[in-house]
């Protein structure tokens, strides 16, 4: 392992977040309305018959433009998110690794360091997530609600206050902590595999990074996939439908069945591998420059 340099982590990690949401923020519009749609009556289809569909109705009703609705929370959040999650990815790693900077972590390291990381970005994560979920959703309900994701910010604040603004952070830290530790852990295993023998990760070829990269983003969402549609489900219940995490998976075991929790799975899969080789890509990238800038840094 190289020294390691947290604020390069975070320098890096916010410019790759950045690179994530453009590629994949569509795919995850898709996914949330999958997530979210009502089940429909006995004997009646279900409102989208799947990816495509959702895709398709998306367009033909909002346009392109429906697609990369609530794009604008995740852009203000996700920079700061990513960088404070590769930061505490990179504290992760320091702190295991102590004075031996050029140590070689183990796997299981790897995973816990990728958990703190998890744990990091909660904070931010978890309010920006209910605000783009009710963004995404809001054109299904008939009628527009909130005007943007600074209005909508407002709008749940007067509602409840800032326990309102952060409902469903307990999910968000379900999701994000073992999601989290897989990502980091997955994409540093395949960074060392790729490597070419007798070379260093500096000599590793674009392809290469975006393969780790895309990989390590749907290994991460088999982990994450069904506590992510549980925090959807709950983010985006009217206030008081659902008493806590345990009372949404019982209603949706009930009235869907286990299935429930995989729903947009598809897009979220498609998504996954893109915009997590753009992730990493952009990480990588940024790490080279300023690793040449501030070499000593």
């Amino acid at each position: 392992m190289s020294d390691v340099s947290p604020a390069k982590d975070f320098i890096a990690g916010g410019f790759g977040g950045v690179c994530t949401v453009v590629t994949g923020h569509p795919l995850d519009t898709i996914k949330v309305r999958l997530q979210t749609q009502p089940t429909p009556p006995p004997g009646q289809a279900p409102k989208f018959a799947g990816a495509w569909d959702c895709a398709r109705q998306t367009v033909v009703k909002e346009g392109v433009r429906g697609l990369y609705k609530g794009m604008a929370a995740p852009i203000v959040g996700v920079s700061p998110m990513f960088a404070v999650c590769f930061f505490g990815f990179g504290l992760g790693k320091k702190l295991q690794a102590g004075e031996k900077t050029n140590a070689e972590l183990s796997y299981i390291q790897l995973w816990n360091a990728g958990m703190l990381a998890g744990v990091f970005t909660t904070v931010i994560m978890a309010p920006g997530e209910r605000i783009k979920c009710l963004l995404q959703i809001q054109a299904d309900a008939g009628s527009k609600k909130y005007a943007g994701p600074v209005d909508c910010a407002k709008q749940l604040y007067r509602e409840g206050g800032i326990r309102s603004v952060y409902r469903g952070t307990a999910l968000t830290l379900m999701r994000d902590v073992p999601a989290s530790g897989m990502y980091f852990m997955s994409y540093e295993i395949l960074q060392r595999k790729l490597t070419p023998e007798g070379k260093t990760r500096k000599d590793m070829s674009v392809g290469r990074t975006l393969f780790a990269g895309g990989m390590a983003g749907v290994f991460n969402w088999m982990v994450a996939i069904a506590p992510d549609t549980l925090k959807s489900r709950f983010q985006t219940a009217p206030a008081g439908k659902y008493k806590g995490v345990g009372d949404v998976l019982g209603h949706m075991l009930k009235e869907e069945g286990p299935q429930a929790l995989f729903k947009g799975i598809a897009p979220i899969m498609v998504r996954a591998f893109p915009a997590n080789a753009a992730c990493f890509l952009g990480y990588e990238l940024c790490m080279k420059f300023l690793n040449w800038l501030a070499p000593g840094w």
